[in-house]
């Protein structure tokens, strides 16, 4: 089966809590708003919105062999997502995080690695990839098999039969570049948020990170910036595309919602600059519930709102 999209990576369950001020002390109770688990990861967050976009979606991804993997899979299959293709890891539990969400939106979290970083590509999980209308490679930097120069392959071969490849990382560590300079040359479109992706490059403005990514190989590069929306650049192109005013309640995963939202937008054939407006609208939405599922219901509902939401003015 030939899916639009397979997102690769990190794929994480997700604990959150909304109206965490501060954390009990000796063992007391305190009463909060909400608590919800959810897919999340930058591979697993994009499918299930990718899924719930309306696009055939896959997911490569690792879990552990354990009831929290079990519950995540379940999840992953009840969006929509087809989850044929996870891997399952006896060796460590699956990746979860914990996210005590204040009433302001901070998000201070407690991550535990998991089975998530132990991903590997056998040839079933090869031709998945390969066979895509897009792939979205999302951790780059945190998958340790393939890291190292077997992801930047299976890119190449997946480029070279025609697909339109994304890709974005989470936590730069001093490994990250160096993992980043492998798989560049065959990115089209390089997703960061724009704060990580300086902290790798070690630049200043987004003009000289995008420079340096695309000197890198990367054919384009999109900046996540949170409210102050996100920047494409593209050859000698660079332009600002707004974030959407909503009344936000979690901005988690709303980076993730915007990669999908941008490869579902291509994929309905929208030019780039459309796409990520677009995809400015799939994150804005996102930022109405909890977690990295919520606010996005379908493509259609998302289509209006691009058109009817004011946008913010930074």
């Amino acid at each position: 089966m030939n899916f639009d999209i397979t997102c690769v990576g990190l794929t994480i369950l997700d604990i959150l809590g909304k109206g965490i001020e501060a954390i009990p002390e000796k063992g007391k109770t305190a009463l909060i708003d909400k608590i919800r688990i959810t897919p999340a990861g930058t591979a697993a967050g994009p499918a299930v919105m990718a899924a719930r976009l309306g696009l055939k979606t896959a997911l490569v991804g690792a879990i552990g062999n354990d009831d929290m993997g079990s519950i995540l899979e379940q999840m992953l299959k009840n969006q929509g997502v087809d989850t044929s293709f996870l891997q399952k890891v006896s060796d460590l539990p699956t990746a979860a995080t914990i996210l005590a969400v204040n009433s302001e939106g901070a998000r201070p979290n407690f991550h535990a690695i998991g089975a998530t970083i132990l991903l590997e590509i056998d040839d079933v999980r090869r031709a998945c990839i390969t066979n895509s209308r897009f792939v979205h490679w999302g951790g780059v930097g945190t998958m340790l098999n393939l890291d190292g120069g077997a992801g930047a392959e299976i890119l190449k071969e997946a480029k070279s039969g025609g697909a339109v490849i994304t890709s974005d990382f989470i936590a730069p560590m001093p490994e990250t570049l160096d993992a980043l300079k492998r798989v560049m040359p065959h990115i089209d479109y390089f997703m960061p948020s724009l704060d990580e992706a300086m902290e790798v490059a070690g630049t200043k403005t987004p003009e000289e990170t995008a420079q340096f990514f695309m000197d890198l190989g990367a054919g384009a590069c999109i900046f996540k910036m949170g409210a102050e929306g996100s920047l494409l650049a593209d050859g000698n192109r660079q332009v600002r595309i707004p974030a959407f005013a909503v009344d936000a309640y979690d901005t988690t995963g709303c980076g993730d919602a915007y990669c999908a939202g941008f490869i579902a937008a291509l994929a309905r054939g929208r030019n780039v600059e459309n796409a990520c407006k677009f995809a400015s609208a799939t994150a804005s939405l996102a930022a109405t519930g909890l977690g990295s599922d919520a606010g996005v219901i379908d493509y259609a509902h998302t289509e209006e709102a691009m058109k009817t939401l004011p946008t913010l003015t930074v």
